[in-house]
């Protein structure tokens, strides 16, 4: 295992190991194949590569095994025998890296959280990378993304309530934002409250996860509507509404569209309510409905309440499919599959223009996930949101539909579109 820092001497890690949530990544590496670990939560900033053979141990990581009983299912399972001292140090490894779940993980992460919630707002995380972190050179940048963006059609009936905004890099998304926030641009001086519901990436299944600190973007901080905040959290209650709070701070759905809302409204912006969404995966597979899960229900409606007191935009941050073999896909997407796959995205986005809820669900449900529409969340729960609050469904229209190269071959994808939404 090759890392940035070496694991600290006689470091004891959890008695049976379980490897967390990560980002993972094949990579070429001084002439070999190795799996790239990153922490998604940024606790730390070593990064460790695992070479290819010794990847099946980390599989076995799950909870179950002692060093001992990982060290005999890999050789049974390979036919090769690590030995107990470089079982021990890869161990120590990935737990000096808090990549394990356990004490060294955990008491990180409350260090982190508590930084987090004492900090006067939450910086910009992707600031410097994903868009400039200087004000006035990011006002260039999406000024030029506007200009150089077609100009979208814009159709509706009454106020502007809802948005489709995707996530995905400005570098590959640029035009689609542009054309989005440019059509809502004479609709956002009356939005007196922003409900941002995100996709997170890391978030347990069904997860309604708001914060009370503040996002920053490079204008300046963002004001944060505590009322509305603290009505979600009465209603999931407080332990499980803040159980993944940490996940906003480096978490990038909400951030992105931030940024361009605080670009289109300075220098007086409405208030943000910032909800991140976990995953709906259970409510593609197994028959379950959002409906049956009563702390799901209880927040939709809070959120609900908290969009009909007063002039409000809802955006459901979240792209549409990842299709390809950097999503585990076998074969990479053709010509004639990257035209079926914008038949089923559009299919997806009528019901999105429709407010179907429902039907935007039912659509992922009954073809498995295949798609593996990573705005799942944060669209069905705008869509519902907007339909309590109105007393009926929202209507819209799309803003423009794209599909971005994903690997640097082309045959992965991740389809994204914009949607403008009338009460």
């Amino acid at each position: 295992m090759d890392g940035s820092g070496a694991p600290g001497p006689g470091r004891d890690g959890p008695a049976r190991p379980r490897l967390r949530s990560l980002d993972l990544r094949w990579i070429e590496h001084e002439g070999g194949s190795f799996l790239h670990l990153r922490d998604p939560l940024a606790l730390t900033d070593q990064n460790l590569l695992v070479p290819a053979p010794l990847v099946p141990l980390l599989a076995l990581c799950d909870g179950t095994r002692d060093a001992g009983a990982l060290g005999a299912a890999f050789a049974l399972r390979t036919g090769t025998d690590l030995g107990p001292a470089r079982i021990r140090t890869l161990l120590e490894g990935l737990d000096s890296a808090l990549l394990l779940e356990g004490a060294a993980y955990e008491s990180a992460v409350a260090r982190a959280l508590g930084e987090y919630r004492s900090a006067p707002s939450r910086p910009p995380f992707h600031a410097g990378t994903v868009y400039p972190s200087e004000a006035g050179r990011l006002r260039e940048t999406l000024t030029s993304l506007c200009e150089e963006a077609a100009a979208a059609a814009v159709g509706g009936d009454g106020r502007l309530a809802g948005m489709l905004c995707p996530h995905i890099d400005y570098a590959r998304g640029g035009g689609t934002y542009a054309r989005t926030w440019r059509a809502a641009a004479p609709d956002l001086a009356g939005i007196e409250r922003v409900i941002v519901l995100g996709t997170d990436h890391m978030g347990g299944p069904g997860a309604i996860t708001p914060t009370r600190q503040r996002y920053a973007t490079p204008l300046g901080v963002l004001p944060t509507a505590l009322g509305a905040v603290d009505r979600v959290t009465g209603a999931v209650g407080e332990r499980a509404a803040m159980a993944e709070e940490l996940h906003h701070r480096s978490e990038h759905s909400i951030e992105l569209a931030c940024v361009w809302m605080h670009c289109f409204t300075e220098p007086d912006p409405p208030e943000v309510v910032p909800v991140l969404c976990g995953s709906f995966a259970g409510f593609v597979s197994d028959g379950r409905r959002p409906s049956d899960d009563p702390a799901l229900e209880a927040a939709i409606d809070a959120l609900a309440e908290s969009a009909a007191e007063r002039p409000t935009l809802v955006i459901a941050a979240g792209d549409l499919a990842h299709v390809g073999p950097t999503f585990g896909d076998a074969a990479p997407v053709s010509g004639p599959a990257r035209g079926a796959l914008g038949a089923h995205d559009e299919e997806s986005l009528a019901a999105i223009c429709d407010g179907d809820a429902a039907g935007f669900l039912a659509i992922s449900a009954a073809e498995g996930d295949r798609r593996r529409i990573c705005g799942l969340a944060p669209i069905y729960i705008m869509l519902e949101v907007l339909r309590r609050a109105g007393g009926g469904p929202a209507s819209g229209v799309s803003m423009g539909y794209d599909q971005c190269p994903a690997d640097e071959a082309g045959g992965s994808l991740v389809s994204i579109a914009g949607a403008l939404l009338y009460a």
